[in-house]
């Protein structure tokens, strides 16, 4: 996807999310155990916050989020997060270095990535909470946010923080998984003790987990925000224990 598209998903993304917290702080949040639409709102504000200090200041901070920001209103923070993070990529271009926690790509362009694949899984997450129809999320977008879940957050934790997989990759016999996200956009996933790789494309061979549905409906599958909506739309063919390795994985990757 093109960065002027990654920014003008996360402007759609965050009206409709500012337009539904809006009616329901209180409300807990199903796919965020413990947390109401107010926590959730505070949450995205902080982290646009967080990401514009990264950029600005050339390092991510190292304590947060700061102890005043328990005292603004949920909604008056996540304003002023998103006001000071369009500010920012404003000022920079894409290529331009800041930094993250993804040692292969330290660019502004990580963040606007990642900012817009924040934003729609937690607008999701607002729109669920509080009864409201789910917005549809575009093809491409749903396309881009899965490759970043597989490669960018479980790949890449596997090979840099694999203790915290040990329990569950250890006894994996080796599993393969083939995502299918819509006609076009296939991956392919190999799990072992220490191992978690992506390849693009549905390759060669049999796999042990077959996932396909719609680009969102994978999306939000892979996320656990599936709902009660409709968009639980997987099919899942394998046995249980190999999709419930997949599932752990990617909790503990996006913890």
């Amino acid at each position: 996807m093109e960065y002027t598209r990654f920014l003008d998903c996360l402007a759609a993304d965050h009206d409709r999310l500012r337009a539904v917290v809006e009616s329901g702080a209180d409300a807990p949040v199903p796919t965020c155990p413990g947390w109401t639409v107010a926590d959730l709102t505070r949450h995205v504000g902080a982290v646009y916050l967080h990401k514009t200090a990264a950029m600005r200041d050339g390092a991510e901070p190292e304590t947060w989020p700061p102890k005043e920001f328990a005292d603004e209103a949920p909604t008056a923070l996540l304003d002023r997060g998103y006001t000071a993070l369009r500010a920012e990529f404003a000022t920079r271009a894409p290529e331009d270095p800041a930094a993250t926690w993804y040692g292969p790509d330290q660019s502004v362009g990580f963040w606007i990535r990642r900012m817009a694949q924040e934003t729609v899984v937690h607008r999701i997450d607002a729109e669920l909470a509080t009864g409201r129809p789910v917005t549809a999320v575009p093809d491409d977008l749903a396309v881009d946010g899965i490759d970043e879940l597989l490669k960018v957050f479980a790949a890449y934790a596997v090979s840099e923080w694999g203790d915290y997989f040990t329990d569950i990759l250890d006894g994996s016999p080796g599993r393969t998984f083939l995502v299918r996200a819509g006609d076009d956009a296939a991956w392919r996933v190999r799990t072992g003790p220490g191992e978690f790789t992506v390849t693009d494309g549905a390759g060669d061979g049999t796999a042990d987990v077959t996932l396909s549905g719609s680009p969102q409906s994978v999306l939000r599958w892979l996320w656990n925000r599936a709902g009660d909506d409709g968009e639980g739309g997987v099919s899942v063919e394998g046995a249980s224990e190999a999709v419930t390795e997949l599932r752990r994985c990617l909790v503990v990757a996006t913890q």
